[in-house]
Order: C-alpha cells, then sequence, then structure tokens
C-alpha cells in the first residue's frame, strides 16, 4: 500500500491543469527508477532505520524514483523531514503547472532543493509573476528561464530579484529578452558582496568607470567569474604577454576562455612562430583557422626579411 501510495504521489501533470490540489488517478509517467534500492538508503541505516516514519521513507523513494538524489536534498533542506507529502505534491504540480516538464525536475531540484518545502503563494508565484511583469517572459517561456538558472525559484522577489534588477537596468542591462534567457543567472548574484566587487576591480587595473561597465555590458559572464581563480590569474598572464590593457577594453571576451587550455597554449604557439595578432583572433578562431593564421603570416615574414636582406 506504501508503494502505491508513492507511486501515485508524483504523478505527472498537464499543463492545462490548474487545480493545485488535484491529484489525478492516471498511471504516472516517473522519469527515473529509484537510484538505490531502498533499504540500502543512508537514511535508513541503524539506527535511523526504526526512527523514520512511513510518511519519511515514502518521501524519500518519491524523490528517488524522480531521479533526485535523496540524501542529499535533505541534508540541504532539512525541512523535507516535517514538510507533509501532500505539500511537497502541490509543489511540483504547481511547477508544471508553469510548464516546467517532469524531465526538468530532477536538475532543478537536486540544485535547490528548498524549492521542495516553499510556499507557493508567498515563494513560487512572486518569481513568476517577475518573471512576466519586469521581463516579460510569456508563460510559455518560463521553463526556459527555469532551467538554465533554478535558484530564481528560490530567490527572495523583493529582496534579491529586483534590487539586483534594477540595479542591472542602471547599468545599462536594457536588453530584458537577453537578461532573461542568456544572462538570468545575473539577478541571483549579490549586489554588494559580488557585482560592484568585480565592476571595483576591472576599475583598480585602471579603466575608467564607465569603461568598466562598457566591459561587463559586452560579457555580462565577467560578473559570474571568480575574482581569485579566474580575473586576477589571467590579468596576470595579460601582463606577462605584454599587451595593452586597451585589448580588455574591447575584447573583454578574454576573460571566458580558458587559461590553461586556450589562452597559454595559443599565445605560446605565436610567440615561437614570431606571429602577432590581435586578441580577438588569437582566441576566438578555431584550432583550424589559427593555423592557417600562423602560417600565413609567418610565410609573409619571412618573405619581408628575405626581401630586406
Amino acid at each position: 500500500m506504501a508503494a502505491a501510495a508513492t507511486m501515485t504521489a508524483f504523478n505527472s501533470y498537464s499543463p492545462q491543469q490548474q487545480q493545485h490540489h488535484h491529484h489525478p488517478t492516471d498511471t504516472p509517467q516517473l522519469s527515473k527508477k529509484p537510484k538505490t534500492v531502498l533499504h540500502k538508503h543512508p537514511l535508513y541505516t541503524p539506527p535511523l532505520h526504526s526512527k523514520l516514519s512511513l510518511e519519511v521513507k515514502e518521501k524519500i523513494m518519491c524523490l528517488e524514483v524522480m531521479g533526485v538524489d535523496s540524501g542529499k536534498a535533505i541534508a540541504l533542506n532539512p525541512l523535507i523531514h516535517s514538510t507533509s507529502l501532500n505539500s511537497i505534491h502541490d509543489v511540483i504540480t504547481f511547477l508544471q503547472s508553469k510548464f516546467i516538464l517532469q524531465k526538468d525536475l530532477p536538475k532543478i531540484i537536486n540544485l535547490c532543493p528548498n524549492i521542495l518545502t516553499s510556499n507557493i503563494n508567498n515563494d513560487l508565484i512572486p518569481v513568476f509573476n517577475f518573471l512576466s511583469c519586469d521581463l516579460n517572459v510569456p508563460e510559455h517561456n518560463y521553463r526556459k528561464v527555469i532551467t538554465k538558472c533554478p535558484r530564481l525559484l528560490v530567490s527572495s522577489v523583493e529582496h534579491q530579484l529586483k534590487p539586483v534588477f534594477h540595479y542591472l537596468k542602471r547599468l545599462g542591462f536594457r536588453d530584458l529578452e537577453a537578461l532573461a534567457y542568456q544572462d538570468c543567472v545575473l539577478l541571483v548574484l549579490n549586489v554588494e558582496k559580488t557585482l560592484i566587487p568585480k565592476l571595483d576591480y576591472l576599475i583598480s587595473l585602471g579603466f575608467s568607470k564607465p569603461e568598466a561597465i562598457n566591459m561587463v555590458l559586452r560579457c555580462p559572464g565577467l560578473f559570474t567569474f571568480s575574482l581569485e581563480n579566474n580575473l586576477k590569474p589571467k590579468f596576470k598572464y595579460f601582463k606577462e604577454m605584454k599587451r595593452n590593457t586597451s585589448e580588455l577594453k574591447n575584447f573583454p571576451q578574454y576573460f571566458a576562455f580558458s587559461l590553461d587550455k586556450r589562452i597559454k597554449p595559443r599565445h605560446m604557439e605565436a610567440v615561437e612562430c614570431r606571429v602577432e595578432m590581435s586578441l580577438k583572433l588569437l582566441l576566438k578562431t578555431t584550432n583550424q583557422e589559427f593555423a592557417e593564421l600562423l602560417r600565413h603570416r609567418s610565410k609573409s615574414r619571412k618573405f619581408v626579411n628575405s626581401s630586406s636582406m
């Protein structure tokens, strides 16, 4: 009986169904089989096994059947223990009513298990209202935004999303479509702890504030890159390449390329061939295009040298 209840708890839900407390009786189409045998699950090992209620066991089974790592989910969100199975079902049903597909749920929940214990009216509905009213995202495109950045669902609209949104607009992020579908991860970053320090760092490199702002507008990923693991070591190597910082102003995408797999190897090849090229050509060209550039410019240099003798 417990297994039957588990199987019906998270059955598939059509986006056309709008009643949050409706429990369809159709046979569910679950995304994955359980990853682990229930009695082997870490949360079932003695002495914990005897303390788990039937409902907790059902919740663990439901999460595993959905493809969610239940151990990790409960460790990150202990409130799952005390949240009713019906309440979790209502959250899943609500998400599916917003065109979130069943196959998307494992990724979303594994990344943000707090979603399972969210309050639909106070937490989730405001997020979708924000997407609709502030970012002009139509209902059928909610999935595109949420699957790109599930953290939106666990972010406060008043204390996180709107303040960042208004800050980005003041900087010059006016393309709402690009912000919604390409750079929505920016909306879950902290203005004081992340966005402003990144901008200040660019200014510290010698760029004016307008120049630094233009750089992040051209390459929004600059706001997401780690200062210690990305920006600083790449700028250090940039100086070792003896290039002018004006190149970074024109091509801030430099920071988006791998230092060890792209920047260093390409630079070393160019140095060996005694070929000079712009930062953009050095990094954006395909391997074949880059090799051809080296051959062509190397031959041209040799021809010039031989002609001058």
